[in-house]
């Protein structure tokens, strides 16, 4: 099967060069030894449904193609999709020209693998987006800012715990990879980056009742995290309600796990 084609079809066309647009937040990634890292670390196999967002120049998309049937990427710059439709043929690439942070994913069906090098400008909303469809997908390897990446895994009472650890947590086993040089990318940026993977729990560990409830909660308290809980949430809870949780409302967000605040959620889910 050829890896690469022209309009018509015979010899692999010569790229015209692309000038990256910050507003879509492109960096490049170029350095084949990392490439061949993140590869590795995904070791996509042929029959499974692998999506790749924010394919660029191909750097990750020739690779995948040489190892899967087929290949789905998401891109919103209109002349990276057409280079892309240019290089590889229909049966092996399908080019969704859109906004990641629009594209259905669960409509190209269950056991998504996603992949990709996601735009720095838009890595949070772009994870909550993807933490709707889990129920589609089978597991997840994405290239983010380290600092986005050490603010997804920390831990409670850690400097960069947050409300992206507690909401990305609560439905993903997640391991830290790779750390990456910013000389690894073209432009190269100014800050390093990081792979993280992240599985969806087949159960959750800890269920909440009302995930709006529950997604309300923890934006609440984090909103301000200086405050304490009984403050940060004087809205939603009372005094006995901390009481009959066991949980200290003198603690500030930071220090209550993923456990902590679904019980939370679960009381004021309960109103008065």
């Amino acid at each position: 099967m050829p890896a690469a084609r022209t309009a018509a079809g015979l010899e692999p066309a010569r790229p015209v060069p692309h000038r990256p647009r910050r507003r879509f937040g492109q960096n490049f990634l170029v350095d084949e030894a990392v490439i061949t890292q993140i590869v590795e670390a995904i070791n996509a196999r042929p029959g499974e449904r692998v999506v790749e967002i924010g394919p660029g120049l191909g750097a990750l998309t020739r690779p995948l193609v040489e190892r899967l049937d087929h290949l789905h990427v998401v891109e919103i710059d209109r002349d990276l999709a057409r280079r892309l439709r240019a290089e590889f043929f229909p049966r092996q690439v399908t080019v969704h020209e859109q906004d990641a942070l629009d594209f259905d994913f669960a409509a190209l069906g269950g056991e998504l693998r996603i992949v990709g090098n996601l735009p720095y400008n838009i890595s949070t909303p772009l994870l909550f987006h993807l933490a709707r469809h889990t129920p589609a997908i089978r597991d997840v390897h994405v290239m983010l800012q380290r600092e986005v990446v050490e603010r997804m895994v920390a831990q409670p009472s850690s400097s960069e715990y947050g409300r992206l650890s507690v909401m990305i947590q609560y439905r993903f086993k997640l391991d830290q990879l790779m750390t990456i040089a910013a000389s690894a990318f073209r432009p190269v940026p100014k800050v390093e980056s990081a792979v993280v993977r992240m599985t969806p729990f087949d159960r959750l560990p800890h269920c909440a009742r009302d995930e709006e409830w529950f997604g309300c909660i923890v934006t609440a308290a984090f909103s301000q995290r200086r405050k304490t809980l009984r403050n940060a949430l004087k809205r939603y809870l009372n005094a006995d309600d901390f009481s009959q949780l066991g949980i200290d409302a003198g603690h500030r967000p930071q220090d209550l796990g993923v456990a902590e605040f679904v019980r939370l959620a679960d009381r004021a889910a309960e109103g008065p």
